[in-house]
C-alpha cells in the first residue's frame, strides 16, 4: 500500500521557479486560470492543497488583455469607502484605463483559495502594464498558456 505524499513548507520554498507570461491579446479569465494554476503549484507532481508550493509568475501587457462579448462595459466591480453610502461602482473597461494591473490581479485572486494560505500565494504575482519588467536576474522562464479551451 502507497503512503500520501506529503510535502514540508521548507522544500515548498526552495523548489520555486519564475515564469514570465505575456497575456497581450489573450482572453483575461482563461489566462487568469493558467496563471493561478501555477501560482497554487498545481503543475507540481508535489502539489499539497495546505502548503504553497506554486512558483512566481510575472504578467506583462496587461494594458492589452481583451475580454470577450460585451464584457467591457457590462462587467461590474465594485469598491466601498467604509463609509455609509460609499460604494463605487465602475465597469472593465474603466478599470482597464485607470488600472490595467488591478483587472488581471482582482480576476487571479478570485480563482485562489481565501485566507491566509491565498494572501501569501497571491503575494507571488508581479504585473506590469507594459514589457519591462525587473526581475530579469532571476531568468524567467516563458510560461505557455493556453488559447483554446
Amino acid at each position: 500500500m502507497a503512503k500520501t505524499f506529503v510535502l514540508k513548507t521548507a522544500a515548498a520554498q526552495a523548489d520555486r521557479k519564475w515564469h514570465v507570461v505575456d497575456v497581450a491579446g489573450l482572453t483575461l479569465g482563461r489566462a487568469a486560470t493558467q496563471i493561478a494554476h501555477v501560482l497554487r503549484g498545481k503543475h507540481k507532481p508535489t502539489f499539497t492543497p495546505n502548503v504553497d508550493s506554486g512558483d512566481f509568475v510575472v504578467v506583462l501587457n496587461a494594458a492589452k488583455i481583451a475580454l470577450t462579448g460585451k464584457k467591457m462595459e457590462t462587467k461590474l466591480y465594485y469598491r466601498h469607502s467604509l463609509f455609509p453610502g460609499g460604494l463605487t461602482t465602475f465597469t472593465a473597461e474603466q478599470l482597464l484605463a485607470r488600472n490595467p494591473v488591478e483587472l488581471i490581479e482582482r480576476a487571479v485572486w478570485g480563482m485562489l483559495p481565501k485566507g491566509p494560505l491565498g494572501r501569501r500565494i497571491v503575494k507571488k504575482l508581479k504585473v506590469y502594464a507594459g514589457t519591462e519588467h525587473p526581475h530579469g536576474a532571476q531568468s524567467p522562464s516563458q510560461l505557455a498558456v493556453k488559447t483554446d479551451r
